[in-house]
């Protein structure tokens, strides 16, 4: 395998405003199996590779690490920080007044940088869990999503826009009734939408959404999330790389289902973030992308196969009265709990 991916090989996305990203990036989520020095050497070695988007977040308790990587990747000349694209996020017990701002700066002192290309809500509430708990751990304090907090949290971000401090601001783990509720509030629109992304799980009304409000998606879980916590996982999970459409793709072309994955989610325009500590994983991840694109007839097999499978339920985040984790993603077209707020009224229940 090659040493170095060349940059013009990797396909790229535009976000609003026509400046180019890469088209797949890394994932740095690892906090409940991996230490922080295993997955920030993995950052170093992804970046020594090929990698310019490196997906970070307060809450994975490695920024300070990665921060040190990136230090010695400047000094090393492996990458300009010009070069990097780099997204850190708000955690949801960083809410409040304030709190949003001092976050961002305590992210950007970690990762010893001046400003970040990409800041997002991480959750769109405050509801809190422990990092590592179990499934069924609850926070007594945690409520449904309400418009008026939510957007306590995004005036702040755009205040870290307008400081400087933040070049692109984006939302997380949003629905389409979310958008809807918050969206014509903004002054500054979200720049990209990360949600959960996987050939068993397409979420084709919400990425549809989001490519017609002008908001770039950015997959997570691309290829089924085999390493997700334990409290993520339940007996109905599909397995994507087990699909019958990623299988038989898998063998026209001789690749790992995992690539096949990948090449689909990069040529159906979302970018997705792959994560591994493992040297060969994460190279053959990048070079999958850059070469041996699936047919029009995989694509649309694939589109098919869609299972309707979340994998990342947020079952730890509901608050007393909810009828289950399907609540935290409206799935009945409405927001649960607490409807959206409306000019001149408040939230209600």
């Amino acid at each position: 395998m090659e040493q170095t991916i060349e940059q013009s090989r990797i396909p790229k996305r535009t976000l609003p405003g026509g400046e180019q990203i890469p088209g797949m990036g890394l994932g740095t989520f690892g906090s409940d199996k991996y230490g922080a020095d295993a997955v920030s050497q993995a950052v170093y070695g992804a970046i020594k590779y090929g990698y310019r988007l490196i997906d970070c977040a307060s809450v994975y308790q490695n920024e300070a690490q990665i921060g040190q990587v990136l230090k010695r990747v400047f000094a090393e000349g492996a990458a300009t920080r010009e070069e990097l694209f780099i997204t850190s996020k708000v955690w949801n017990d960083k809410h409040g007044a304030g709190e949003v701002i001092a976050s961002c700066k305590e992210s950007l002192r970690d990762l010893g940088i001046s400003q970040m290309d990409l800041y997002l809500v991480h959750w769109p509430f405050p509801n809190y869990h422990a990092p590592g708990c179990g499934g069924d751990s609850r926070n007594p304090d945690s409520r449904p999503f309400s418009t008026e907090e939510f957007m306590t949290v995004w005036r702040q971000c755009e205040k870290l826009v307008d400081d400087g401090l933040v070049r692109y601001i984006g939302m997380s783990n949003m629905t389409v009734p979310k958008l809807e509720a918050v969206l014509p509030l903004c002054r500054i629109s979200p720049a990209a939408l990360e949600m959960e992304l996987h050939p068993s799980f397409q979420q084709p009304e919400l990425f549809a959404y989001a490519a017609v409000h002008d908001i770039l998606p950015i997959g997570y879980c691309p290829i089924g999330s085999p390493s997700r916590p334990e409290r993520d996982r339940t007996a109905q999970d599909v397995v994507d790389m087990e699909l019958p459409s990623v299988v038989q793709a898998a063998r026209a072309h001789q690749v790992h289902p995992a690539a096949i994955c990948l090449k689909w989610a990069v040529q159906r325009g979302q970018i997705p973030i792959p994560f591994s500590v493992k040297e060969e994983q994460y190279r053959a991840n990048l070079q999958c992308i850059t070469c041996d694109p699936l047919t029009d007839a995989e694509m649309e097999a694939i589109r098919k196969d869609d299972r309707g499978c979340r994998l990342v339920k947020g079952q730890v985040f509901l608050w007393e009265g909810a009828r289950g984790w399907e609540d935290l993603w409206d799935e009945d077209g409405r927001i649960a709990g607490r409807y959206a707020f409306q000019s001149g009224g408040a939230d209600h229940e």
